[in-house]
């Protein structure tokens, strides 16, 4: 898969993240050098390993326009992936979650047009059109939910920030150099060696013995989307607003995963017991969980200016995790070429693994091995000296 041209430059927003750029493996900003002449990451941290040539670092806020726009300048292609307010205690911080979400995305539509940047390719999320509710192979044709419907500030914002975009497409470059092309994309929840958003903090649930429950109908089906996967999608996407496509995808939304709806806790059971720790069999009734999180988000409003604690769980959690909703692929297939590879937990295993993560034996539990190791062999022995010798 090549994104047009060998003399173009990208942006890509929030590219010091996870999906923006990994050194070790398959990134965006990897996948994009490889046939364009500049990469340029935005975003306020700078990625954690070293940059290879041809990419480079702008360290700026996506609030602040005149460093977007400066940003922009000279682009042929804008990803905006960035984001906040995802997951966990960002959940709950919804100043900062709006002038990210929504005036950052304005920022950058805003640069573009007036930059005369002709494409840009949106991150978006399922949630501009779940919330709670179940949805059993949805698809593009489904309306946004309702905004006072979203029970959480992440997802009412990029529900905004999606209709910003869209609504955009086809509006005037500046300077009468074209037209400005935009498309969405919807992923489901990221998963890969190396993701720093959930899956450090399912680890460290398990590590500290709290994973000891499930929850929900064991029936219930969710999907994830691997990051390979998904840096597939968005070269696909990206391609298909050139001329040479005819603008395909110029003005639409399309839901990414790998394809395979599953229950959002058996999926996790190969990283928990590949870290040699017991899957739980306990099921608590989804109601309890999020009456749970409800009053956990309420005690961070109270204490959380004093005392930022990481919430177990957000009642938005709680419905992604536990309520079906997975979404037909086919308009990403016909419409981009989109084909996901078939991907497991194997890889985040061993990348955990190779970091010091999975249960330790303590020293009483190798000493209690050693010692049913000894009386088994001399159990053995005894039994063997018992028996007949042949030929006597």
């Amino acid at each position: 898969m090549e994104v047009e041209g060998t003399d173009k430059s990208y942006l890509i927003t929030g590219g010091g993240g996870y999906f923006g750029f990994r050194a070790f493996s398959f990134s965006l900003a990897c996948a994009l050098l490889q046939t364009s002449s500049k990469v340029v990451l935005f975003d306020v941290r700078p990625p954690s390993q070293e940059l290879p040539e041809g990419m480079a670092f702008t360290r700026a806020d996506i609030r602040d326009y005149p460093q977007v726009e400066e940003a922009v300048r000279g682009m042929h292609c804008v990803f905006h992936i960035a984001s906040y307010g995802m997951s966990g205690r960002e959940q709950l911080n919804g100043k900062l979650i709006d002038e990210v979400n929504v005036l950052g995305t304005e920022n950058v539509l805003r640069a573009c047009v007036a930059q005369r940047v002709p494409r840009l390719v949106y991150t978006s999320t399922y949630n501009v059109v779940f919330g709670g509710q179940e949805i059993r192979n949805g698809d593009e044709s489904l309306p946004y939910l309702p905004l006072h419907l979203h029970p959480d500030h992440y997802s009412r914002t990029k529900s905004i920030a999606e209709m910003q975009v869209l609504k955009a497409n086809g509006s005037p470059l500046d300077n009468s150099a074209g037209v400005f092309r935009t498309c969405a994309l919807r992923p489901a929840g990221i998963y890969g060696p190396g993701e720093q958003r959930h899956l450090p903090r399912i680890v460290g649930y398990i590590e500290k013995g709290i994973f000891r429950f499930v929850y929900g109908d064991p029936e219930s089906l969710v999907e994830f989307v691997h990051v390979d996967n998904l840096v597939s999608a968005h070269l696909l996407a990206a391609e298909a607003l050139t001329e040479k496509r005819q603008h395909r995808s110029a003005g639409q939304p399309y839901f990414i995963s790998d394809g395979k709806p599953v229950n959002n806790f058996e999926f996790f059971r190969p990283l928990v017991e590949g870290l040699g720790y017991t899957f739980p069999t306990l099921r608590l009734p989804i109601s309890l969980i999020y009456l749970f999180a409800f009053l956990t988000e309420m005690l961070h409003h109270v204490v959380g200016r004093i005392y930022n604690f990481q919430p177990l769980l957000t009642r938005t959690e709680v419905y992604k995790t536990g309520v079906t909703h997975y979404f037909s692929m086919r308009k990403a297939q016909e419409e981009l070429g989109y084909e996901p590879k078939r991907y497991d937990l194997e890889d985040v295993v061993q990348w955990f693994r190779g970091r010091g993560h999975g249960k330790k034996r303590s020293r009483s539990s190798v000493r209690k091995l050693i010692l049913d190791v000894v009386l088994v062999v001399a159990l053995a022995a005894l039994v063997l000296s018992c028996l007949p010798v042949v030929g006597q």
